[in-house]
């Protein structure tokens, strides 16, 4: 074949995914969540997705697959159709944390996905069951020390940043507490609301209701500033551990290979979402801030956090269990 005729053919493929794109979707799109329901990854996929539904006229399905710490349901994900009808709901944890604690995984975080954009950050707090007799983070430091091994704190998962958050803890204030893992942070918190565990380093979204009701205390965030949805509990940095720091962040990514025509369709859809009004203010009743991006710019997200955590698995010393 000519080399003109190389030309016209990729002008005629070009031109042909664009129309693709710009009649996608015609049908209904899956967005997994490797989660379980009423967890923040979900909770913020089911935002997004109902809002995405309206705009394109057409079902967005949430497909709930948990299971070890969030892999089950993002290889699922790396190994969707490239046509861009199944998304996926990523997060840290699987996407930035766990590369760092395995050394194999079932997906290549950085090669196998084509980041969309983040759709919300979110801190995580330290919550406590009402019966653990401390009000602030000196005073539950001083209670796991004198009962050293003894307290426990739940998490979203090994290698989520709940147990990161909880590994740093101990690490910068030399506490010896048991980590107990749960397939999401839905359950994470209802362990501690059952009094199962002594307290949860976990998102605000499943945590809030349960604060409001007397039946969860929130004693510290994990953000460097204080939160507008808890203006009156403290950062763990200003209680006494200076440069404590332990976010969550939740986006939209498609497995690689996905047209890059419907990646920019999806970015410009769910970018001006979330920069609506009512969109901002329901994230931020959630306690999560909306932080739409470009896709490089999530790709170079996912770098720099990948780098951090693993800086920060390091340290801590955090193993897969």
């Amino acid at each position: 074949m000519s080399i003109c005729k190389l030309v016209v053919a990729a002008m005629l493929l070009a031109s042909s995914v664009s129309a693709y794109a710009q009649t996608y979707p015609t049908r209904a799109v899956r967005v997994i969540v490797p989660f379980p329901p009423g967890g923040s990854t979900d909770i913020l996929a089911r935002a997004i997705g109902q809002k995405l539904s309206e705009t394109w006229q057409q079902q967005v399905i949430i497909d709930n697959r948990p299971g070890a710490g969030g892999i089950i349901g993002t290889e699922l994900g790396a190994r969707a159709p490239r046509d861009g009808y199944t998304l996926l709901m990523g997060s840290g944890a699987p996407l930035t944390i766990i590369p760092s604690l395995y050394e194999k995984l079932p997906y290549d975080a950085q090669k196998d996905f084509a980041p969309i954009t983040v759709v919300a950050t979110v801190p995580n707090v330290l919550a406590l069951h009402p019966s653990v007799p401390a009000k602030t983070v000196k005073e539950l430091i001083a209670l796991a020390k004198a009962r050293r091994g003894a307290l426990t704190f739940s998490s979203n998962g090994s290698g989520a940043p709940g147990h990161l958050a909880g590994e740093l803890f101990k690490s910068m204030t030399g506490v010896d507490m048991l980590h107990v893992p749960y397939k999401g942070s839905a359950p994470a918190t209802t362990a501690v609301v059952s009094g199962e565990v002594a307290m949860t380093f976990t998102t605000t979204p499943p945590v809030l209701p349960h604060a409001k009701s007397g039946r969860i205390r929130i004693i510290a965030v994990t953000t460097s500033r204080r939160i507008a949805q808890l203006p009156d509990v403290p950062t763990i940095a200003e209680s006494g551990l200076p440069g404590y720091e332990a976010i969550s962040w939740f986006g939209l990514v498609a497995p690689a290979g996905v047209p890059a025509a419907i990646i920019a369709k999806i970015n410009a859809d769910a970018v001006a979402i979330l920069k609506t009004r009512e969109m901002e203010e329901r994230l931020t009743d959630q306690g999560a801030q909306p932080m739409p991006m470009t896709p490089d710019q999530l790709a170079a997200w996912i770098r720099s956090e990948t780098v951090k955590w693993a800086k920060i698995v390091k340290l801590s010393g955090a193993k897969p269990e």
